[in-house]
Protein backbone atom coordinates (compact mmCIF):
# COMPACT_ATOMS: atom_id res chain seq x y z
CA UNK A 1 0.00 0.00 0.00
CA UNK A 2 1.24 3.36 -1.05
CA UNK A 3 1.55 6.58 0.93
CA UNK A 4 1.49 10.42 0.71
CA UNK A 5 4.36 12.24 3.30
CA UNK A 6 3.87 15.61 2.83
CA UNK A 7 5.32 18.47 4.60
CA UNK A 8 4.08 21.99 5.41
CA UNK A 9 5.09 23.56 1.85
CA UNK A 10 4.73 27.23 1.52
CA UNK A 11 3.17 29.16 -1.23
CA UNK A 12 2.54 27.61 -4.22
CA UNK A 13 4.13 28.89 -7.25
CA UNK A 14 3.50 27.96 -10.80
CA UNK A 15 2.11 26.91 -13.33
CA UNK A 16 0.22 23.25 -13.80
CA UNK A 17 -2.10 22.26 -16.52
CA UNK A 18 -5.18 20.47 -15.64
CA UNK A 19 -6.04 17.16 -17.11
CA UNK A 20 -9.08 15.84 -19.18
CA UNK A 21 -11.90 15.43 -17.41
CA UNK A 22 -11.83 11.19 -15.44
CA UNK A 23 -15.88 12.11 -15.34
CA UNK A 24 -16.31 12.87 -18.90
CA UNK A 25 -13.87 10.00 -20.50
CA UNK A 26 -15.62 7.16 -18.10
CA UNK A 27 -19.14 7.18 -20.27
CA UNK A 28 -17.11 8.44 -23.33
CA UNK A 29 -15.21 4.81 -23.17
CA UNK A 30 -18.83 2.96 -22.39
CA UNK A 31 -20.08 4.71 -25.23
CA UNK A 32 -17.04 3.05 -28.15
CA UNK A 33 -19.20 0.03 -27.27
CA UNK A 34 -22.27 1.58 -29.52
CA UNK A 35 -19.84 1.09 -32.88
CA UNK A 36 -17.84 -1.27 -34.60
CA UNK A 37 -15.58 1.30 -35.60
CA UNK A 38 -12.27 2.80 -34.04
CA UNK A 39 -12.80 6.04 -31.86
CA UNK A 40 -10.01 7.74 -30.79
CA UNK A 41 -10.01 10.06 -27.63
CA UNK A 42 -7.23 12.90 -27.08
CA UNK A 43 -6.01 14.60 -23.42
CA UNK A 44 -7.17 10.84 -21.70
CA UNK A 45 -5.75 10.58 -17.87
CA UNK A 46 -4.56 7.18 -17.07
CA UNK A 47 -6.40 6.48 -13.96
CA UNK A 48 -6.98 3.68 -12.07
CA UNK A 49 -10.73 4.46 -12.94
CA UNK A 50 -9.89 5.04 -16.80
CA UNK A 51 -8.03 1.28 -16.58
CA UNK A 52 -10.92 -0.23 -14.97
CA UNK A 53 -13.14 1.13 -17.73
CA UNK A 54 -10.88 -0.30 -20.34
CA UNK A 55 -10.33 -3.53 -18.65
CA UNK A 56 -14.22 -3.71 -19.14
CA UNK A 57 -14.59 -3.31 -22.75
CA UNK A 58 -11.67 -5.02 -22.99
CA UNK A 59 -13.10 -8.52 -21.80
CA UNK A 60 -16.09 -7.71 -24.13
CA UNK A 61 -14.34 -7.75 -27.14
CA UNK A 62 -12.49 -4.07 -27.31
CA UNK A 63 -8.81 -3.77 -28.49
CA UNK A 64 -7.01 -0.56 -27.19
CA UNK A 65 -3.98 0.97 -27.85
CA UNK A 66 -2.23 3.86 -25.68
CA UNK A 67 -0.40 6.52 -27.45
CA UNK A 68 0.73 8.52 -24.13
CA UNK A 69 -2.71 10.49 -23.77
CA UNK A 70 -4.10 9.09 -26.70
CA UNK A 71 -6.67 6.26 -26.52
CA UNK A 72 -7.69 4.33 -29.48
CA UNK A 73 -10.69 1.81 -29.26
CA UNK A 74 -12.26 -0.86 -31.60
CA UNK A 75 -14.93 -2.82 -30.27
CA UNK A 76 -15.49 -4.59 -33.23
CA UNK A 77 -17.76 -7.63 -31.82
CA UNK A 78 -19.02 -7.54 -28.38
CA UNK A 79 -18.21 -11.20 -27.82
CA UNK A 80 -20.37 -11.60 -24.63
CA UNK A 81 -23.24 -9.36 -22.76
CA UNK A 82 -22.52 -10.07 -19.05
CA UNK A 83 -19.86 -8.02 -17.59
CA UNK A 84 -17.75 -9.37 -14.66
CA UNK A 85 -18.35 -8.89 -11.79
CA UNK A 86 -14.88 -8.30 -10.62
CA UNK A 87 -14.73 -5.51 -12.61
CA UNK A 88 -17.77 -4.08 -11.82
CA UNK A 89 -17.19 -4.19 -8.11
CA UNK A 90 -14.17 -1.74 -8.38
CA UNK A 91 -16.16 1.42 -9.68
CA UNK A 92 -19.24 3.28 -9.84
CA UNK A 93 -19.06 3.87 -13.27
CA UNK A 94 -19.23 0.23 -14.64
CA UNK A 95 -23.04 0.57 -15.08
CA UNK A 96 -22.74 3.39 -18.26
CA UNK A 97 -21.65 0.02 -19.98
CA UNK A 98 -25.38 -1.41 -19.61
CA UNK A 99 -26.94 1.09 -21.87
CA UNK A 100 -24.99 1.01 -24.91
CA UNK A 101 -24.27 -2.86 -24.29
CA UNK A 102 -28.31 -3.60 -24.03
CA UNK A 103 -28.97 -0.89 -27.58
CA UNK A 104 -26.17 -3.22 -29.84
CA UNK A 105 -27.00 -6.35 -28.68
CA UNK A 106 -30.29 -6.73 -27.01
CA UNK A 107 -29.54 -7.87 -23.47
CA UNK A 108 -26.97 -6.89 -20.96
CA UNK A 109 -26.45 -8.52 -17.66
CA UNK A 110 -24.16 -6.69 -14.92
CA UNK A 111 -23.92 -6.45 -10.95
CA UNK A 112 -24.30 -3.92 -8.91
CA UNK A 113 -21.67 -1.26 -9.57
CA UNK A 114 -19.15 -0.31 -6.53
CA UNK A 115 -17.07 2.89 -5.91
CA UNK A 116 -16.55 5.28 -3.15
CA UNK A 117 -18.73 4.12 -0.25
CA UNK A 118 -20.31 8.13 -0.02
CA UNK A 119 -23.90 7.46 0.14
CA UNK A 120 -26.76 5.90 -1.54
CA UNK A 121 -26.68 5.96 -5.71
CA UNK A 122 -28.91 3.19 -6.69
CA UNK A 123 -29.51 2.56 -10.18
CA UNK A 124 -33.18 2.80 -10.13
CA UNK A 125 -33.30 5.84 -12.35
CA UNK A 126 -31.36 4.08 -14.99
CA UNK A 127 -33.30 1.12 -14.80
CA UNK A 128 -36.59 2.86 -15.50
CA UNK A 129 -35.17 4.99 -18.33
CA UNK A 130 -33.77 1.28 -20.15
CA UNK A 131 -37.63 -0.32 -19.46
CA UNK A 132 -39.49 3.17 -20.76
CA UNK A 133 -37.36 2.48 -23.65
CA UNK A 134 -38.84 -1.51 -23.88
CA UNK A 135 -36.23 -3.25 -21.92
CA UNK A 136 -37.58 -6.12 -19.84
CA UNK A 137 -35.25 -6.04 -16.51
CA UNK A 138 -35.23 -8.81 -13.84
CA UNK A 139 -32.57 -9.36 -11.19
CA UNK A 140 -30.90 -12.69 -10.64
CA UNK A 141 -28.18 -13.65 -7.91
CA UNK A 142 -27.05 -10.07 -7.34
CA UNK A 143 -27.30 -9.31 -11.47
CA UNK A 144 -29.20 -6.91 -13.57
CA UNK A 145 -30.79 -8.50 -15.96
CA UNK A 146 -31.75 -6.78 -19.31
CA UNK A 147 -33.59 -7.89 -22.13
CA UNK A 148 -34.87 -6.03 -25.20
CA UNK A 149 -35.71 -7.61 -29.14
CA UNK A 150 -36.13 -3.77 -29.68
CA UNK A 151 -35.50 -0.47 -28.05
CA UNK A 152 -38.42 2.84 -28.95
CA UNK A 153 -37.81 6.14 -28.27
CA UNK A 154 -40.23 6.74 -25.08
CA UNK A 155 -40.93 10.25 -23.35
CA UNK A 156 -38.94 10.05 -20.25
CA UNK A 157 -38.77 12.07 -16.84
CA UNK A 158 -35.69 11.73 -14.40
CA UNK A 159 -37.23 12.34 -10.60
CA UNK A 160 -33.69 13.96 -9.79
CA UNK A 161 -31.28 15.44 -12.48
CA UNK A 162 -28.77 12.17 -12.61
CA UNK A 163 -25.65 12.46 -14.35
CA UNK A 164 -25.42 8.85 -14.65
CA UNK A 165 -28.89 8.07 -15.40
CA UNK A 166 -29.19 10.76 -17.84
CA UNK A 167 -26.30 9.52 -19.76
CA UNK A 168 -26.78 5.61 -19.89
CA UNK A 169 -30.40 6.47 -21.44
CA UNK A 170 -29.02 8.75 -24.29
CA UNK A 171 -26.39 6.47 -25.29
CA UNK A 172 -29.06 3.74 -25.19
CA UNK A 173 -31.31 5.65 -26.94
CA UNK A 174 -29.24 6.78 -30.19
CA UNK A 175 -29.53 3.48 -31.52
CA UNK A 176 -33.62 2.94 -29.89
CA UNK A 177 -36.77 3.66 -32.84
CA UNK A 178 -37.30 6.85 -32.93
CA UNK A 179 -37.45 9.86 -30.63
CA UNK A 180 -36.61 10.02 -26.97
CA UNK A 181 -37.25 12.81 -24.52
CA UNK A 182 -35.57 12.98 -21.49
CA UNK A 183 -36.79 15.50 -19.12
CA UNK A 184 -35.23 16.94 -15.83
CA UNK A 185 -32.23 15.55 -17.46
CA UNK A 186 -28.89 16.46 -15.19
CA UNK A 187 -26.77 19.65 -17.41
CA UNK A 188 -23.44 18.94 -16.46
CA UNK A 189 -20.70 19.86 -18.42
CA UNK A 190 -19.44 16.40 -18.80
CA UNK A 191 -23.13 15.64 -20.15
CA UNK A 192 -22.57 17.96 -23.02
CA UNK A 193 -18.79 16.42 -23.71
CA UNK A 194 -20.80 13.37 -24.01
CA UNK A 195 -22.95 14.59 -26.37
CA UNK A 196 -21.03 15.58 -28.33
CA UNK A 197 -18.86 12.83 -28.64
CA UNK A 198 -22.23 10.86 -29.50
CA UNK A 199 -22.93 12.93 -32.40
CA UNK A 200 -19.61 12.98 -33.89
CA UNK A 201 -20.54 9.50 -34.21
CA UNK A 202 -23.72 9.94 -36.24
CA UNK A 203 -26.39 10.28 -33.68
CA UNK A 204 -28.79 12.97 -33.29
CA UNK A 205 -29.07 14.58 -30.11
CA UNK A 206 -30.59 18.48 -29.59
CA UNK A 207 -31.01 20.22 -26.05
CA UNK A 208 -27.95 18.45 -24.29
CA UNK A 209 -26.78 21.27 -21.28
CA UNK A 210 -30.48 22.05 -20.76
CA UNK A 211 -33.03 20.37 -18.41
CA UNK A 212 -34.41 18.81 -21.46
CA UNK A 213 -32.71 16.84 -24.02
CA UNK A 214 -34.07 15.10 -27.56
CA UNK A 215 -32.67 11.93 -29.43
CA UNK A 216 -33.29 10.56 -32.48
CA UNK A 217 -32.59 7.10 -33.24
CA UNK A 218 -30.18 6.14 -35.91
CA UNK A 219 -29.37 2.63 -37.65
CA UNK A 220 -25.63 2.56 -36.88
CA UNK A 221 -22.99 4.94 -35.60
CA UNK A 222 -19.95 5.29 -37.03
CA UNK A 223 -16.09 5.66 -35.50
CA UNK A 224 -15.00 9.24 -34.49
CA UNK A 225 -12.11 11.34 -32.62
CA UNK A 226 -12.69 13.72 -29.95
CA UNK A 227 -10.65 15.76 -27.41
CA UNK A 228 -11.91 15.22 -23.90
CA UNK A 229 -12.43 18.23 -22.01
CA UNK A 230 -10.87 19.23 -19.26
CA UNK A 231 -11.21 18.34 -15.44
CA UNK A 232 -13.26 20.71 -13.55
CA UNK A 233 -12.91 19.14 -10.47
CA UNK A 234 -9.00 19.05 -10.42
CA UNK A 235 -8.93 22.64 -11.39
CA UNK A 236 -10.79 23.45 -8.33
CA UNK A 237 -8.76 21.21 -6.37
CA UNK A 238 -5.36 23.08 -7.44
CA UNK A 239 -7.16 26.15 -6.73
CA UNK A 240 -7.98 25.35 -3.40
CA UNK A 241 -4.62 24.19 -3.06
CA UNK A 242 -3.21 27.76 -3.81
CA UNK A 243 -5.53 29.79 -1.64
CA UNK A 244 -4.84 27.04 1.28
CA UNK A 245 -0.84 27.89 0.98
CA UNK A 246 -1.21 31.59 -0.14
CA UNK A 247 0.08 30.39 -3.57
CA UNK A 248 0.00 32.25 -7.32
CA UNK A 249 -0.42 29.73 -9.28
CA UNK A 250 -1.20 29.70 -12.99
CA UNK A 251 -3.85 26.87 -14.43
CA UNK A 252 -3.41 25.91 -17.93
CA UNK A 253 -6.07 23.50 -19.84
CA UNK A 254 -9.41 24.89 -18.13
CA UNK A 255 -13.17 25.70 -19.49
CA UNK A 256 -13.67 28.93 -17.09
CA UNK A 257 -17.15 28.45 -17.66
CA UNK A 258 -17.08 25.32 -15.63
CA UNK A 259 -15.45 26.97 -12.49
CA UNK A 260 -17.84 29.64 -12.08
CA UNK A 261 -19.10 28.39 -8.53
CA UNK A 262 -16.03 27.44 -7.14
CA UNK A 263 -14.57 30.95 -8.73
CA UNK A 264 -17.64 32.73 -6.50
CA UNK A 265 -17.01 31.48 -3.61
CA UNK A 266 -13.08 31.74 -3.75
CA UNK A 267 -14.02 35.27 -4.73
CA UNK A 268 -15.67 35.76 -1.51
CA UNK A 269 -13.24 34.72 0.53
CA UNK A 270 -10.85 37.38 -0.88
CA UNK A 271 -8.91 35.15 -3.18
CA UNK A 272 -8.17 37.05 -6.23
CA UNK A 273 -8.68 35.23 -9.39
CA UNK A 274 -7.49 36.44 -12.71
CA UNK A 275 -9.93 35.28 -15.98
CA UNK A 276 -8.16 37.66 -18.19
CA UNK A 277 -6.24 34.66 -20.41
CA UNK A 278 -7.01 32.84 -22.99
CA UNK A 279 -5.11 29.43 -22.03
CA UNK A 280 -6.19 29.37 -18.40
CA UNK A 281 -7.16 31.15 -15.04
CA UNK A 282 -4.49 32.94 -12.48
CA UNK A 283 -5.14 32.16 -8.95
CA UNK A 284 -3.10 34.71 -6.16
CA UNK A 285 -4.20 32.92 -2.52
CA UNK A 286 -4.27 34.88 0.52
CA UNK A 287 -4.43 33.86 3.94
CA UNK A 288 -6.08 36.63 5.32
CA UNK A 289 -9.69 35.06 4.28
CA UNK A 290 -13.21 35.47 4.95
CA UNK A 291 -15.66 32.58 6.10
CA UNK A 292 -18.05 31.84 3.66
CA UNK A 293 -21.49 29.72 3.19
CA UNK A 294 -21.31 26.94 0.88
CA UNK A 295 -24.32 24.29 -0.34
CA UNK A 296 -24.00 21.50 -2.64
CA UNK A 297 -26.51 21.35 -5.34
CA UNK A 298 -26.63 20.18 -8.99
CA UNK A 299 -24.95 21.63 -11.62
CA UNK A 300 -24.92 24.95 -12.10
CA UNK A 301 -24.90 24.66 -8.57
CA UNK A 302 -21.58 24.49 -6.56
CA UNK A 303 -20.60 20.44 -7.09
CA UNK A 304 -20.66 18.11 -4.39
CA UNK A 305 -16.76 16.69 -5.40
CA UNK A 306 -15.52 20.23 -4.75
CA UNK A 307 -16.98 20.06 -1.19
CA UNK A 308 -14.51 18.43 0.88
CA UNK A 309 -11.16 20.16 -0.74
CA UNK A 310 -13.57 23.62 0.28
CA UNK A 311 -13.90 22.23 3.81
CA UNK A 312 -10.34 21.45 4.01
CA UNK A 313 -9.80 25.60 2.66
CA UNK A 314 -12.54 26.29 5.51
CA UNK A 315 -10.67 24.48 8.16
CA UNK A 316 -8.03 27.26 8.35
CA UNK A 317 -10.20 30.15 7.45
CA UNK A 318 -11.15 32.60 10.23
CA UNK A 319 -14.87 33.11 11.86
CA UNK A 320 -17.87 30.47 11.27
CA UNK A 321 -18.07 28.75 8.21
CA UNK A 322 -21.29 26.37 7.41
CA UNK A 323 -21.26 23.81 4.46
CA UNK A 324 -24.36 21.95 3.27
CA UNK A 325 -24.33 18.74 2.03
CA UNK A 326 -27.84 18.33 -0.45
CA UNK A 327 -26.55 15.94 -2.86
CA UNK A 328 -25.18 12.78 -1.03
CA UNK A 329 -25.99 11.41 2.75
CA UNK A 330 -22.58 10.19 3.76
CA UNK A 331 -19.85 12.85 2.47
CA UNK A 332 -18.47 14.30 5.77
CA UNK A 333 -16.16 11.11 6.26
CA UNK A 334 -12.72 13.24 5.78
CA UNK A 335 -13.81 15.49 8.66
CA UNK A 336 -12.84 13.01 11.69
CA UNK A 337 -9.63 12.92 9.87
CA UNK A 338 -9.22 16.67 9.61
CA UNK A 339 -10.00 17.02 12.95
CA UNK A 340 -7.28 14.72 14.14
CA UNK A 341 -5.41 17.51 12.22
CA UNK A 342 -6.69 20.24 14.57
CA UNK A 343 -10.09 21.50 12.82
CA UNK A 344 -12.57 22.72 14.63
CA UNK A 345 -15.48 21.30 13.04
CA UNK A 346 -19.24 19.65 14.17
CA UNK A 347 -21.92 17.46 12.19
CA UNK A 348 -25.22 18.61 12.03
CA UNK A 349 -27.09 16.23 9.78
CA UNK A 350 -26.65 17.35 6.55
CA UNK A 351 -24.40 20.70 7.23
CA UNK A 352 -21.17 21.15 9.02
CA UNK A 353 -19.77 24.06 10.64
CA UNK A 354 -16.13 24.85 10.55
CA UNK A 355 -14.56 27.77 13.14
CA UNK A 356 -11.57 28.28 11.61
CA UNK A 357 -8.35 27.82 13.80
CA UNK A 358 -4.90 29.18 12.81
CA UNK A 359 -2.94 26.41 11.63
CA UNK A 360 -3.59 22.43 11.32
CA UNK A 361 -0.73 20.00 12.53
CA UNK A 362 0.64 17.13 10.68
CA UNK A 363 -0.14 13.62 12.02
CA UNK A 364 -1.01 10.29 9.93
CA UNK A 365 -4.78 10.24 8.15
CA UNK A 366 -6.82 7.43 6.22
CA UNK A 367 -8.03 8.67 2.78
CA UNK A 368 -11.86 7.44 2.95
CA UNK A 369 -12.56 8.41 -0.66
CA UNK A 370 -11.45 9.83 -3.84
CA UNK A 371 -12.69 13.66 -3.31
CA UNK A 372 -11.69 12.73 1.03
CA UNK A 373 -8.60 12.09 -0.01
CA UNK A 374 -7.65 15.33 -1.98
CA UNK A 375 -8.92 17.31 0.95
CA UNK A 376 -6.39 15.69 3.32
CA UNK A 377 -3.93 16.69 0.96
CA UNK A 378 -4.84 20.39 0.53
CA UNK A 379 -5.11 20.17 4.40
CA UNK A 380 -1.38 18.31 4.68
CA UNK A 381 0.03 21.51 2.42
CA UNK A 382 -0.95 23.84 5.14
CA UNK A 383 -0.48 21.70 8.45
CA UNK A 384 2.70 22.28 10.73
CA UNK A 385 4.80 19.50 10.62
CA UNK A 386 4.72 16.04 8.74
CA UNK A 387 1.32 14.56 7.06
CA UNK A 388 1.14 10.87 6.25
CA UNK A 389 -1.83 10.37 3.87
CA UNK A 390 -2.92 6.17 4.11
CA UNK A 391 -4.77 4.46 1.36
CA UNK A 392 -4.06 6.99 -1.12
CA UNK A 393 -5.48 4.84 -4.16
CA UNK A 394 -8.86 6.53 -3.54
CA UNK A 395 -6.82 9.86 -4.70
CA UNK A 396 -5.13 7.76 -7.78
CA UNK A 397 -8.82 7.26 -9.41
CA UNK A 398 -9.20 10.81 -10.10
CA UNK A 399 -5.97 12.88 -9.92
CA UNK A 400 -3.63 12.33 -13.02
CA UNK A 401 -0.33 12.74 -11.27
CA UNK A 402 -1.23 14.74 -8.81
CA UNK A 403 2.06 14.65 -6.65
CA UNK A 404 3.92 15.51 -9.18
CA UNK A 405 2.12 18.57 -10.03
CA UNK A 406 2.04 19.26 -7.03
CA UNK A 407 5.97 18.91 -6.66
CA UNK A 408 6.20 21.28 -9.86
CA UNK A 409 4.92 24.06 -7.96
CA UNK A 410 7.14 23.76 -4.95
CA UNK A 411 5.09 20.88 -2.66
CA UNK A 412 6.71 19.19 -0.29
CA UNK A 413 5.06 15.48 -0.94
CA UNK A 414 6.37 11.96 -1.92
CA UNK A 415 4.91 8.64 -2.69
CA UNK A 416 6.88 5.79 -0.36
CA UNK A 417 5.24 2.46 0.13
CA UNK A 418 3.80 1.54 3.75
Amino acid sequence: MEKFIIEHSGALKGRVRISGSKNSVLPIIAATLLTDEVCIMHDVPKLTDVLIMQNIIEDLGAKTIWNEEKLSIEVGDIKKTQVAYELCSKMRASFLVAGPILARCGEVKISLPGGCAIGSRPVDLHLKGLVALGAEISQEHGYIHARAKKLEGANIYLDFPSVGATENIMMAATLAEGQTIIQNAAVEPEIVDLSNFLSSMGAQIRGSGTDTIKITGVNRLRGTSHNIIPDRIEAGTFMCAAAVTGGDVFLENVVIDHLKPAIAKLREMGIEINEGFDDGIHIKGSLDRLPIDIKTLPYPGFPTDMQAQFLSLLAVTPGTNIVTETVFENRFMHVPELIRMGADIKIDSRSAVIEGVAKLAGTQVRASDLRAGAALVIAALAAAGTTEIHDIYHIDRGYYRFDEKLRALGAIIHRKTS
